[in-house]
């Protein structure tokens, strides 16, 4: 699905900030959100945000984000990916998509394909969510085969690299983290931490 023409979040500016929207396969504006471009390496584009940010859940009222946190945005892949400071409980958050598409060096858009790999903090293994959400969907948007298999595919990749944090969930972000503030802790390394989630999640 392209995404020429789809409702758009707040247009990006001359404040160095790069405006990241996710859609639905509808073209309906889903989460966004402006970021810091902190720089690129052999995983993809790294975005960050300091503690006490906030993002929109298509044009709702902004929710809080409480703690840093920075998004890799893979090339050509079919998933963005997450990685929250403590105390977030939930440490990795992999929203499964279509490739992330550069409309300019100041803006980024893809679709959400309602599938999330996530790891919670302290947690040895990754779980999948969303999946009854993404059956449902493939039956309301219409889901072309390849995007369905495309998007399963990914999930299964992810369940896999989380699990044996290998290429950037063996702690890569961490140094991305500490730009924006962040305790930059290896994404790889379990601890447990007290205390709940905040009400949402930033990219479910």
């Amino acid at each position: 699905m392209t995404t020429t023409g789809q409702d758009t979040g707040r247009q990006a500016g001359s404040d160095g900030l790069v405006q990241v929207d996710y859609h639905k396969y509808d073209g309906s504006l889903h989460w966004n959100l402006r970021m810091r471009r902190l720089g690129e390496d052999e995983h993809g584009v790294w975005l960050g945000l300091p503690a006490n940010s906030s993002m929109r859940k298509g044009h709702n009222p902004a929710v809080p984000l409480p703690e840093a946190h920075v998004i890799l945005f893979p090339r050509g892949d079919w998933w963005t990916a997450v990685f929250n400071d403590a105390p977030r409980s939930t440490e990795i958050y992999c929203d499964i998509t279509t490739p992330p598409e550069w409309l300019s060096q100041d803006a980024v858009t893809m679709v959400d394909l309602d599938l999330d790999v996530l790891r919670k903090r302290g947690a040895r293994l990754p779980i999948l969510v969303d999946e009854d959400e993404f059956a449902e969907h493939q039956v309301r948007y219409g889901y072309p085969p390849e995007v369905v298999a495309a998007a399963q595919d990914a999930a299964d990749r992810l369940m896999a690299a989380v699990a044996a944090g290998t290429g950037p969930f063996g702690g890569a972000h961490a140094r991305w983290l500490a730009l924006v503030g962040g305790g930059g802790r290896a994404a790889g390394t379990a601890e447990t931490v007290a205390g709940s989630d905040p009400a949402a999640e930033p990219t479910a």
